[in-house]
């Protein structure tokens, strides 16, 4: 089995050393019993002049899988300790994607039923219970036209995390949204 390579390494505001080259990819070794899913791998550093501490080293991951993306993005004061914790969270949810693939192919093709001597063989092998989202709740709402300030304002008001408006000044749906920096986006179709 071959490792995952990292096919892009950047730095903003910082250099990167071999050093932190060897580290991330040291870290994402871990990765290499899903390797087979992984088509692309890009790892972005950041170091930010922020208030909090905590957030100053910034790691971005993001690796692109046949069915979508899986991306992590963790803060810390020290870097090596936010390319641990990315390298965590990718491992978590890499292992949900696995279990999700595995089940879909395993539906895929009928396959008998496990004696008592196979089920006691395979217990415990992927302790990751699976989880299925699923939509337990619907809203319809009428969009009034209004600018994105004022949509994030409503935003506010109710205490949301986004808010869809209808984009007085272009005619079309729009999602403001609140960031973890504490500042706003804004989604729009182009």
């Amino acid at each position: 089995m071959k490792a995952v390579h990292i096919y892009k390494l950047s730095g903003r505001n910082v250099e990167v050393t071999d050093a932190m080259r060897d580290y991330v990819e040291e870290k994402l070794t871990r990765l290499d019993r899903f390797n087979d899913q992984i088509t692309d791998a890009r790892v972005t550093l950041t170091v930010r002049d922020v208030r909090d501490a905590d957030r100053r080293n910034r790691v971005e991951v993001q690796l692109n899988v046949p069915s979508g993306i899986i991306r992590a993005e963790e803060h810390h004061s020290d870097m090596y300790a936010a390319i641990d914790r990315a390298s965590d969270v990718l491992e978590r949810q890499l292992r949900k994607f696995k279990t999700r693939y595995l089940k879909h192919r395993h539906d895929a093709t009928p396959q008998p039923e496990p004696g008592p001597a196979e089920a006691d063989v395979n217990a415990g092998v992927d302790d990751v219970t699976e989880f299925a989202p699923e939509i337990v709740r619907q809203k319809r709402f009428d969009l009034r036209p209004m600018s994105p300030e004022d949509a994030v304002a409503q935003m506010e008001a109710l205490g949301h995390d986004f808010y869809v408006f209808m984009n007085m000044r272009t005619n079309a749906c729009g999602v403001v949204y609140r960031r973890k920096d504490g500042h706003y986006g804004l989604i729009e179709p182009s």
